[in-house]
């Protein structure tokens, strides 16, 4: 009886998990063929077939909008999981919906809790100010530890920086970051 009630909510949960899925799917589904951008471009030369990440594309976003952060190293080994085997810079919905089922599932790339991230912006600022200048972000974000790209620092700089102060409310920030778990 307790196990026909648990099957019951996970099998509530998994449809749940579906609509989300193919919702946020939809979204980026422009032809309406259940397919999306990877954001991989394959490029051909002679007898080497060599494979670069341009760009996490409509994959990445749709990920993303379903509560998930993975690195980009994750990102890239999930775009891989569900491509086809030839590789076509797209990805069919019936490959992703049982990949990104099991990643809500066992909530795989959950965010970082806010007061960690409080925290390492709190080392930042050694002198407890509230904010960060915004050349000591670039110079923390590029220079120390796993650096962002340019592409990344000008993505925070544009979510993060308040153009009147050219700072960052850090307080402010990482509420707009963390994700709603409900």
């Amino acid at each position: 009886m307790a196990d026909d009630k648990e099957r019951e909510g996970t099998e509530l949960v998994v449809a749940e998990f579906h609509k989300k899925i193919k919702d946020a799917f939809e979204v980026f589904d422009h032809e309406a063929n259940n397919t999306v951008d990877s954001g991989e471009r394959s490029i051909h030369i002679a007898y080497f077939n060599l494979q670069t990440l341009n760009s996490v594309g409509e994959i990445g976003t749709i990920i993303r909008s379903l509560g998930c952060c993975p690195s980009e190293g994750e990102l890239h080994d999930l775009i891989v999981e569900v491509e086809e085997e030839e590789p076509t810079g797209y990805i069919r919905f019936e490959k992703f919906l049982p990949v990104m089922t099991k990643v809500l599932l066992e909530k795989r790339y959950r965010p970082i809790p806010e007061d960690i991230l409080l925290r390492a912006f709190e080392v930042l600022d050694p002198s407890k100010r509230g904010f960060l200048t915004k050349e000591e972000l670039i110079k923390y974000m590029t220079e120390e530890g796993e650096p962002f790209s340019q592409e990344e620092m000008e993505e925070m700089l544009s979510a993060a920086i308040d153009p009147e102060s050219n700072s960052i409310r850090y307080k402010d920030y990482i509420a707009m970051m963390v994700v709603d778990d409900g």
